[in-house]
């Protein structure tokens, strides 16, 4: 038996291993050999030449550096290309939201401008149609008193032509009493020449009296068939303007309910009472006359007519959607911002974007480029303008009815303290000023010193303004 030591095992084992490394070298070197056969590359100067001797072991690492160096560059130029493509799409599908969006501002925008005009015209369609009716009636009334007066005229002439063909009955009466008695104390009619002459006087008088009474009295009877024709024509034209009346108050109560249902639906939307709107704005309005004064007409202790109390009742409508746009444009119902925007967060509990935590948002933020115009969304007093710690450049402006609106982040002012602003004013420009990652402008609506949802006015007021 033959023993074989530890020592005897390892050697052999590592003899096996050489000569495997030996034949794999041997193998690789006949596949260099005959791909990759040695090549040489002579460098010839004026003085001398030498060779360079590229072995197939050189050749093969030249070759494989080279494959993965293409091949590199081709995964790096693949992935540079599908970056910039998605990049592209990206950007081309947000200027497409964009415009999209900025498109249905702009048809908002005209919707709300015709809206407006259609009241406008309304309104002065109203107003061209009371100043028809009242000329209309001022001439009627003139009519009515030219006719009282005529009538009275040509009750006048009657009674004189009644008392003058009385009096001449009795100047012929007289006339004949005064013959006979000529005849019984003469025996003849014919007296004296001055007698004579003095009867035949008052008888040519009396003749021309008549023949003119005669004549007024015909004069009279034609002129009041001429005055009976007119008042009947004033008469079908008062009528025919009763009926043209009617129908233009027909047409000014419907525009006034077109203009009115909006503004009760916004404010019922958004839980506010018209009655207590409607005080507020009265209070303010608490001088003689008021927004619009009642159409007064002289009736002449007489009983008002149907139209003047129809014109009446649509001023005093007239008067209430009057109250009820002061009231809306005191009250924050548009946005902050007039170009185009990107709401970056709502109102309600959301993650602070610069501290992580969760924490309530008490208002809405809009974001747009730096200096950016800011208005205000209602009439009311400014009543802070400056630093306030996270905030930023912040306003604050009081309006009525216990509202506050804040505009915070801002890169610049417009107003100072104590101002009285309107709807529309601009307050300031956007920015970044205090905890915050971008230009934008936070806004906040409070009631009595509580956070709201300013959306909530934005979308009751969308088809009104």
């Amino acid at each position: 038996m033959f023993g074989f030591t530890q020592a005897d095992v390892e050697q052999t084992d590592r003899i096996g291993v050489s000569s495997l490394k030996t034949r794999l070298a041997r193998r690789l070197h006949v596949f260099a050999e005959k791909y990759f056969s040695e090549q040489r590359l002579y460098l010839r100067t004026d003085t001398s030449t030498r060779f360079l001797r590229l072995t197939p072991p050189t050749q093969m690492s030249l070759t494989f550096a080279a494959a993965l160096f293409f091949g590199w560059t081709i995964f790096a130029s693949s992935t540079f290309l599908i970056n910039t493509i998605g990049a592209d799409g990206n950007a081309t599908q947000v200027r497409r939201q964009q415009m999209d969006y900025e498109a249905r501002l702009n048809t908002l925008s005209s919707e709300r401008d015709k809206r407006a005009l259609e009241a406008q015209l309304a309104q002065e369609r109203f107003y061209v149609a009371l100043e028809q009716i009242s000329a209309q009636q001022s001439s009627l009334l003139a009519s009515e008193d030219r006719r009282r007066e005529l009538e009275t005229g040509i009750e006048v002439i009657q009674r004189t032509l009644r008392k003058t063909m009385k009096e001449r009955d009795r100047a012929e009466f007289q006339s004949n009493k005064l013959l006979t008695e000529l005849q019984t104390a003469t025996g003849t009619t014919s007296t004296e020449f001055g007698a004579a002459e003095d009867i035949e006087t008052t008888l040519d008088y009396l003749n021309a009296a008549l023949a003119q009474t005669v004549k007024q009295r015909d004069d009279m009877t034609t002129s009041t068939a001429k005055m009976q024709t007119k008042v009947a024509d004033l008469k079908h034209q008062a009528k025919l303007t009763k009926e043209r009346n009617g129908r233009i108050f027909a047409r000014l109560e419907e525009a006034v309910t077109v203009s009115i249902s909006p503004l009760e639906k916004m404010f019922e939307n958004v839980g506010l009472s018209t009655d207590k709107l409607l005080e507020d704005v009265k209070a303010g309005y608490s001088g003689t006359g008021g927004p619009l004064t009642p159409l007064a007409v002289s009736t002449k202790g007489e009983p008002a007519d149907v139209t003047s109390l129809k014109a009446n009742e649509l001023l005093s409508a007239l008067d209430k959607v009057n109250m009820m746009r002061i009231a809306a444009e005191r009250m924050p119902f548009v946005l902050p911002v007039k170009t185009s925007y990107r709401m970056t967060s709502g109102y309600g509990w959301r993650r602070h974007p610069t501290s992580g935590s969760g924490r309530m948002h008490d208002g809405m933020d809009l974001a747009a480029s730096s200096g950016t115009p800011l208005f205000a969304t209602a009439d009311g007093v400014v009543t802070f303008a400056g630093w306030a710690g996270g905030y930023g450049r912040v306003i604050k402006i009081q309006h009525a009815l216990g509202f506050e609106t804040r505009y915070a982040h801002l890169s610049k002012f417009r107003v100072k303290k104590g101002q009285r602003v309107s709807r529309g004013d601009r307050i300031g420009d956007m920015g970044s000023s205090g905890r915050s990652t971008g230009p934008h402008v936070h806004y906040e609506v409070r009631i009595g010193g509580k956070s709201v949802n300013p959306m909530k006015y934005i979308k009751a007021a969308r088809n009104v303004f």
